[in-house]
């Protein structure tokens, strides 16, 4: 059994991390809560409340346009998020990170900039059958207007992209591949360095969405040789309401433009409206000053705490989670991939998931029930939805025995 005293030997201090966070204090239904729906979102640690007190405490302004001190103040540290957040995907350029709502609003620029130029009828977008319906929907959305073809990859019964199947759906139709880095429903990690070498032979483009990947695995996008690349904050500590456009430089400066209003614009008259540089052509309005602000807090905490011990800290929690919950009665965990994030999914024999997760909050537990919004992947396996755990670096393993327990406690009060 690896303990927070082991975690602590192999150089994380779980119980000091968990301090920092003090929601974690609080109970629920009074019970000390055990979160685990980290995959929906994280809890922030303190540096980042701070940080949202400082900004609206000292130095509140807006952002780009003022010449007075509390501008020039708000501007620099909404700036330097952008140069965090460069250094934290590896990216060449401060230029190629545009701030947008969250990971969904990322995939509908592309959609609505990139697609809307280049898509044209009779081409084809591929996609997998484990997407979030965040990278369904806007693609489906453009093939109906552009009379182009969606075309899915299958997976598994573990719940892994057949990567046979997916180099045969590619053609010299196929103008572009988006999918996840991993799944949110059941943790699979897709070989993205792979599906984008093959995707670039066939003359696609490729997007991945990273928001399951952000909070836990190495992300260097010139690497990968991605085209684009989104995530969330409020899945990597951060507040919710900022979320991550990474693109090529090159792809980013010939996209049309996303929403129009000031700070997009260099010029306007009413003749002719000529638009700002990247980053700014695409970040119209007064954006969310705070959370942007915050969220480098957010990326100072992952990056002293490292991102290698996170990673073998949830390794750990995973490892420990599926093996006990592989022994208890009527269990099936859905979704084996041989490699996954801290995401397990499951469900219990003749219980409907929801009512699990009603009984397991009575006992302070948190966990997400239903789809995940991962609908096409609940009928792929013929279920209406699973029970998900999903760890972070504060969870500990006593927390997962605490979950067991809520189980053999719901399992012996729905029999």
């Amino acid at each position: 059994m690896i303990t927070a005293k082991a975690s602590l030997q192999k150089g994380l201090d779980v119980y000091s991390i968990r301090q920092q966070f003090p929601i974690l204090n609080r109970k629920v239904k009074g019970k000390p809560l055990v979160y685990l729906d980290n995959a929906a979102t994280t809890q922030k640690p303190q540096v980042v409340i701070d940080a949202l007190v400082n900004y609206y405490g000292n130095y509140n302004a807006n952002v780009h346009r003022g010449i007075h001190t509390l501008a020039e103040e708000a501007t620099q540290a909404f700036e330097a998020t952008r140069d965090a957040v460069q250094q934290f995907i590896h990216a060449a350029s401060r230029e190629e990170i545009i701030f947008t709502r969250g990971s969904t609003e990322s995939i509908n620029l592309v959609a609505y900039t990139w697609g809307r130029k280049n898509i044209q009828a009779g081409d084809e977008i591929i996609i997998s059958h484990m997407e979030h319906h965040s990278n369904i929907v806007p693609w489906q959305i453009l093939c109906e207007e552009k009379s182009a073809t969606l075309k899915v990859i299958p997976v598994n019964d573990a719940g892994e992209m057949i990567f046979e199947d997916y180099l045969k759906l590619l053609s010299p139709k196929t103008k572009l591949v988006a999918v996840m880095h991993a799944s949110n429903a059941l943790g699979t990690i897709n070989p993205v360095k792979q599906i984008i070498d093959a995707a670039h032979k066939s003359g696609a483009m490729v997007l991945i969405d990273g928001a399951q990947s952000a909070a836990h695995l190495y992300i260097d996008v010139r690497q990968m040789d991605v085209d684009f690349f989104v995530f969330s904050s409020h899945k990597v500590y951060g507040p919710t309401g900022v979320g991550i456009l990474y693109g090529k430089k090159n792809i980013l400066e010939a996209m049309p433009v996303f929403h129009g209003g000031g700070e997009m614009i260099k010029e306007v008259t009413f003749e002719k409206t000529t638009y700002n540089d990247l980053p700014y052509k695409f970040e119209a309005g007064t954006p969310n000053i705070a959370d942007t602000i915050a969220f480098k807090a957010a990326l100072d905490f992952i990056n002293e705490t490292g991102k290698d011990n996170i990673r073998r800290h949830e390794e750990e929690l995973l490892h420990y989670a599926t093996n006990q919950l592989q022994q208890v009665p009527g269990l099936k965990i859905i979704g084996t991939a041989k490699d996954k994030v801290s995401v397990v999914s499951f469900v219990i024999s003749k219980m409907h998931p929801q009512d699990i997760g009603i009984l397991l909050d009575n006992s302070g537990i948190a966990v997400r029930t239903g789809h995940h919004c991962a609908q096409p992947l609940m009928y792929r396996f013929g279920i209406p939805g699973t029970v998900r755990a999903s760890f972070a670096v504060y969870n500990t393993i006593e927390e997962i025995d605490g979950l067991i327990a809520g189980l053999h406690k719901t399992i012996k009060m729905l029999s």
